[in-house]
């Protein structure tokens, strides 16, 4: 994550579940550590998002992460 950051700017993680989301919510904090060493700061923003998986309609949150 800390380096598509580096190079695009923002990067945006989907999850769906509780396992998911914790996983992705580490990673954000862990990539700002990396970051932060850097000089960088970023911010997270979370949405609800409707995905379709196997023909059905999951909501997964969608965590936009871009520098601050």
């Amino acid at each position: 994550m800390a380096g598509v950051i580096r190079e695009a700017g923002h990067a945006e993680v989907q999850s769906i579940g509780a396992g998911a989301t914790n996983q992705a919510i580490k990673a954000v904090a862990i990539a700002r550590s990396y970051l932060q060493e850097e000089g960088i700061d970023i911010v997270c923003v979370p949405s609800f998002i409707d995905v379709a998986i196997d023909e059905e309609e999951r909501t997964a949150i969608r965590l936009l992460i871009k520098k601050g």
